[in-house]
């Protein structure tokens, strides 16, 4: 009798290979960073949700008051009318700010934790032994985040819209405000994406978590003051002439005064007035041009990113 030994070989395990499994690793890698983005986006849904609520009462707060309370006005000692419009224009105004500087954060965690320390300590040496290349190791690297932090700041940024209610300048600030053009449209999605796309570079260049968080940082400062700086030159000014003088409402975005007098400048009435301004409808040209740039930014800083990866790698 033969007896027949059939040998059966157990296939070697190997690690995860394709998209899913890089996207794992990110996830696992960078947990921490989740966790603190998940917990942030957790307080401002639940604090907008909130601000919704009391949005009616702090528009019937913001109101002049008179004490005691005589001919309709409110009585200044009421708590409602002292604290309630404070509490919801401080809550509109914390999110909005954080909104137009996510883009720090996320520059600095790119350069420093994303990229940079992967390079420094081998781990990204590594993950190109395990049959990843590098081009689609950086690809997974930049995709995750990306759709992370447009989902989040998208989803902070309709429910910061929607808290405001009427949006009254007096409760949620004036539409051409610094910290609030930049929180309250698209160019709050943009900088978020060209803070990422500038730290990763920084990363790849200096392969040293620290100094590439500190230049991904300084990058992303100097690009926001300088689209801060020249923001109402991105569009068409209006300019509006007049014989003597006038008023422009508030929602306008003052850019300059013309004044013709007679013969003694500074008294009676002026002969005329011209204005250059931003009416309230050039918002949204000018978010998108802003956006345009950044998402522009955003995009050469990805293709050098790779250009530099290429150059380095074999």
């Amino acid at each position: 009798m033969t007896t027949t030994l059939t040998a059966t070989t157990t296939p070697a395990t190997r690690l995860p290979r394709g998209p899913r499994g890089l996207v794992w690793a990110v996830l696992r890698v960078h947990r921490t960073a989740l966790v603190f983005w998940g917990l942030t986006l957790t307080a401002a849904t639940a604090g907008l949700i909130w601000l919704h609520t009391i949005a009616d009462d702090a528009r019937r707060a913001n109101v002049p008051c008179a004490e005691p309370a005589h001919d309709g006005l409110a009585s200044c000692a009421s708590i409602e009318a002292l604290f309630v419009d404070d509490i919801y224009s401080d809550g509109i105004a914390l999110v909005t700010t954080a909104l137009s500087y996510v883009i720090f954060p996320v520059a600095a965690w790119a350069g420093g934790a994303l990229i940079g320390r992967e390079l420094e300590s081998g781990t990204a040496r590594l993950a190109w032994t395990q049959s990843v290349t590098p081009a689609r190791w950086l690809a997974t690297r930049l995709a995750v985040p990306a759709a992370l932090l447009t989902a989040g700041t998208g989803a902070v940024l309709l429910l910061n819209l929607w808290a405001r209610t009427d949006d009254n300048p007096n409760l949620v600030g004036d539409w051409y405000g610094p910290d609030q053009f930049a929180g309250i449209g698209p160019v709050a999605v943009a900088y978020a994406l060209a803070g990422l796309a500038l730290g990763t570079l920084a990363g790849l260049l200096l392969r040293r978590a620290l100094p590439a968080a500190g230049v991904g940082f300084t990058a992303a400062l100097l690009l926001h003051l300088v689209l801060e700086r020249y923001r109402e030159h991105l569009w068409p000014t209006v300019t509006r002439s007049e014989k003597g003088e006038f008023e422009l409402p508030r929602s306008a975005w003052q850019q300059g005064w013309d004044i013709t007098w007679g013969r003694h400048p500074g008294e009676g009435t002026p002969l005329s007035t011209s204005a250059t301004f931003h009416p309230q409808s050039h918002f949204w040209p000018l978010q998108l041009v802003e956006t345009g740039l950044l998402l522009g930014v955003a995009a050469l800083a990805t293709a050098a990113a790779f250009w530099l990866l290429r150059r380095r790698t074999p």
